[in-house]
This record gives structure tokens, sequence and C-alpha cells, in this order.
């Protein structure tokens, strides 16, 4: 089959491991021709969002990839929402695709999927990566952006659309809500790992090379975070209840890069021989530092490190948010209803303190997690197999 991946409604960062990523080059394993159709929106220097000049490039897994410029009849702070390409036609007839996954639909140009759909019996799939947690947070992009101009793109492309999937449950519901599409084409499909990364049972052998490369012991007793450290992610908080575990044995592994505003507080935490910090890993590499753990701990917002986690098979804690409980699979984590330092502490020491408890804990994690969380899976349903 012929598979075009659409990364217009958003950025679309190389060489990471978002879902965006990990589709396609997974589709292509399975034996299809794959193709990636893109904005300009990227990470500048893998930190800020910007803009790169359009161009047609491969990805590292050999895919090719066209990056369409916006048209130039308006400002660009106007085309950037309203998200119309300039050559998305000619990829479209140039490629003939029998499948179009998109990765979101709020852009204008969804006009030319659509009509090449109708024309051709193609399948599309759409994915939805919006909510309300992380969109539409002024009065404008709720009420102009969301519930009149991407409502429409959505609905546009209802009629010619197998399957909708929200990435999390509350964005199922954000699709049925704010979109107002029929709640028989919306389904789940989570994000996960990428387990073409690695062999099952190869995963104890990653974990003691991991902990060796760290000069971490492998009878301690790894707490492992990482990701995007904003504030929103409630790491500080992780740091300053690990200062008053105080147990030699309990480690703490961090990774990624602290945001601009709360770096100074963050750099001087980590000055404790507990703790160790990797500024940044590669992200093929990410599911490396996740295995040395024992368990991982993310108190703030939703991070795609969660689904990864859990299909790592690790027990987990996470901070407990309405329609994002999918990753509880029955006993493999625990919901922190509130997020303090004393909470986080509380969960932290019962698992350490109770070994039976956290023995249940990892019996369930590495039972259940990859069975539900794993991308060679995810891939499948994506494209209706």
């Amino acid at each position: 089959m012929k598979i075009l991946h659409c990364c217009l409604a958003n950025f679309y960062i190389d060489n990471f491991s978002y879902q965006e990523n990990i589709l396609p080059k997974l589709h292509k394993k399975q034996g299809n021709e794959v193709e990636i159709v893109a904005s300009t929106e990227t990470y500048l220097k893998n930190v800020t969002l910007g803009y790169i000049a359009a161009r047609k490039y491969e990805t590292k897994d050999g895919i090719p990839i066209s990056r369409l410029p916006y048209v130039k009849l308006l400002p660009h702070f106007i085309s950037k929402k309203l998200r119309i390409y300039k050559g998305l036609k000619e990829v479209l007839k140039r490629f003939k695709p029998n499948i179009i996954f998109l990765h979101d639909c709020q852009f204008l140009s969804i006009i030319e999927i659509k009509r090449f759909a109708k024309e051709n019996d193609v399948k599309v799939f759409v994915d939805s990566h919006t909510d309300f947690i992380n969109s539409g947070t002024n009065w404008i992009s709720k009420n102009i952006l969301h519930r009149i101009l991407y409502k429409w793109c959505a609905k546009h492309i209802e009629e010619v659309t197998d399957k909708f999937f929200g990435t999390l449950p509350i964005r199922e519901q954000f699709l049925k809500d704010t979109y107002g599409i029929n709640k028989s084409k919306i389904e789940l499909l989570p994000f996960g790992v990428d387990d073409s990364l690695f062999k099952s049972k190869n995963k104890g052998e990653i974990r003691k090379n991991t902990r060796e490369l760290l000069e971490i012991g492998e009878d301690d007793f790894v707490i492992v975070t990482g990701g995007k450290i904003d504030k929103r992610k409630n790491i500080l908080m992780l740091i300053d209840a690990f200062y008053e575990i105080k147990k030699s044995n309990i480690k703490l592994l961090l990774f990624g890069k602290p945001a601009d505003n709360i770096k100074d507080d963050f750099m001087e935490r980590i000055k404790h021989p507990g703790i160790t910090y990797v500024n940044w890993i590669p992200s093929n590499d990410i599911h490396k530092y996740l295995l040395a753990g024992d368990i991982a701990c993310f108190p703030g917002t939703h991070s795609v490190l969660w689904e990864e986690s859990v299909g790592l098979g690790i027990p987990c804690i996470f901070q407990k948010w309405e329609g994002i409980t999918h990753v509880d699979l029955g006993g493999n984590c625990i919901f922190l209803s509130k997020v303090s330092i004393s909470d986080i502490k509380k969960n932290l020491v019962d698992l350490i303190e109770n070994k039976s408890n956290f023995v249940n804990l990892k019996i369930k994690a590495e039972e259940l997690g990859p069975k539900h969380f794993a991308y060679s899976e995810i891939s499948k349903r994506a494209i209706g197999l």
C-alpha cells in the first residue's frame, strides 16, 4: 500500500520519537511505500518552535518528506493559523496514496485531501492531539479557531474518513464535543513505545548496561523521569520529595532540558550525590534510560513518556488527570490525586519500604503494559488492520 502521512496541522520535528515520526517508520518497515508531507514549522536547535525553508528530503529512515510553504496571499501570522499550503495537490497527484493518515486536521488545505479522497476512493484516517489542556487556552483560540474554523475542517473531512482517533481519552471527547464528530467514528489510538528499537528479551541487559554507564549500582532503587522539564511537569517537587527520603540506596535519574524559567532552580537542586542528570539524549535511546529505573514518576502534565514507560513494563506514578487514566491497565500504576512534595514522598516511600506493594505493581506492569502500548500493533490499527 501507498501511505501518505500528513503533518500539516502542526509542527513536524525530524529525528524525534513523536507519533508522527514512529508511525511512518513502522509502516515502511511493514512493507508499505510511505511519504510524509509536512508544514515548515519545527523545533529550531531542538529548543524553540520556528520555521524552516520549504524543501524536499528524506528522513533518517529513508522516507521522502515534502515541507510545503504557506500560500503568500496573507501575512504569515494569519497563514500559520489558517494553514493553506502551496503544492499539496501536486504531492497527492504524484504519489497517488491508497491511504492518507492525517496527524490532526486543523488546516484549510484539507479541502484538497477530501477532493482527492473522493475522486480516488482513498481511505482516510485522522488522529487528534488536541484538547483544552494543550489548546484553546484563550478566548479567541477556543471560540473562534476551534469551535468555528477548525471544527469546519474536521466536519469537512468527516464524510470521507474511516476513523477519527483520539490519542488520549480526553481527545476522543474533544472530537465529539467540540468538533461534533459522530461518536461511532471515534476510537482511542494511544501513544506507545517504539518496540522496533529493542527485543523484549534484552530489556534486562539494557537496564544493566545503562546503569553501568551511569555508575548506578544494580541494587540501587532508581526513580526515573524525564522529557520536557517545565513548571507544569512538577519535577522540582519530585526532586524535593527525593531529598526528604534520605536513603543512600535510593537514586533519582533525570533526563531532558529544563525550561529557562526554572533552569536556575533545577540546576541548583540536582547538586546531590544521589541524583544522576543527563542533559539531552537521542530519542532512540530514551527507552534505555527508562529501563534503568525501577519506577517512573511523572507528577505533572501528560507526556508521551507516560505511554512509553507503561509500554516498557515499568511501574509508574502519574498525576491524575480526568480523561488521561487509560494508562491504568489494572494495577500497573499509581495516580496522585493531589500533587505535593509530601504526597509524592508518601507514595514513593510506600513502594520502597513495602516490598510486596512494589512487587505486585511490577508484576502487573510487566504483564500488561507491553500488550497494550507497543507501536508495532498500534501502527497497524492506525490504518485499519
